[in-house]
């Protein structure tokens, strides 16, 4: 595990993404704090792009808890089958959205708690609609920001919420509001989980991973001499058992 970055090396990795990315947002589509929770909830185990692609036939029939409990269950069903795990979503949407209806007229909580009490809504769901709709300086942690945080040193942890708790922690004021977006997109697009594009990342200097990968065609030039070497190997033991 690399070591922990220092604050030096932590305000620099802020610094430079937030001038690659000065005004990050989300990917997934919404028009409400509404459609913003039920697209999250979608979003566990699923792309943003499978959750708009069935978002942009549900949220025109379906936008607001009434609309989503008329819809019924089956009716969700329909158009979420293409996104993983969907009977139990479906349940769970319409589920949060008769919670809200009845226990909050149909508005969604600027709260933490009341949020997570809502069916299929974790932390990490609550934090990105407190984030995204309320403002409030949280980072919701998923695959993608754990994984960055535990490589880079940055905010390592052994679980979403320790390493949730440790970002928000070492995270500068300045850098909170869109700390989540840039590190979930940076995840997402550069410190990639099999092979991670060190060549071109911005703060490759300044995190704690090694060693660095090499760009495609310099690891591709770095493995010929092993794989010639082997093949001499092969050709040395086939010969020596045709003999």
């Amino acid at each position: 595990m690399p070591r922990p970055m220092t604050r030096a090396s932590i305000e620099a990795f802020y610094a430079r993404l937030s001038a690659a990315m000065p005004e990050p947002e989300t990917e997934l589509e919404y028009a409400s704090p509404y459609e913003l929770v039920v697209a999250v909830a979608l979003s566990a185990q699923a792309t943003d792009v499978s959750v708009n692609a069935a978002t942009r036939k549900l949220f025109p029939i379906a936008n607001t808890p009434q609309a989503m409990i008329d819809l019924g269950v089956e009716g969700v069903a329909e158009f979420i089958k293409t996104i993983g795990l969907w009977r139990n979503k479906a349940k769970n949407v319409v589920a949060l959205s008769q919670i809200l209806l009845d226990e909050y007229d149909g508005v969604v909580p600027e709260d933490r708690d009341k949020l997570q009490a809502l069916p299929g809504v974790g932390r990490k769901t609550a934090d990105v609609v407190l984030n995204v709709a309320f403002g409030h300086p949280t980072i919701a942690v998923d695959t993608h920001i754990f994984r960055v945080a535990n490589r880079t040193g940055l905010g390592a942890g052994k679980t979403t919420d320790q390493v949730s708790d440790k970002l928000v922690k070492r995270t500068p004021e300045a850098y909170l509001q869109h700390a989540h977006h840039w590190l979930i997109l940076h995840g997402r697009y550069v410190c990639k989980a099999r092979t991670p594009e060190c060549w071109r990342c911005e703060v490759a200097d300044l995190c704690g991973f090694k060693p660095k990968t090499l760009p495609p065609e310099e690891r591709k030039a770095a493995a010929k001499p092993k794989t010639k070497k082997k093949a001499v190997k092969k050709a040395a033991r086939t010969k020596k058992a045709a003999s």
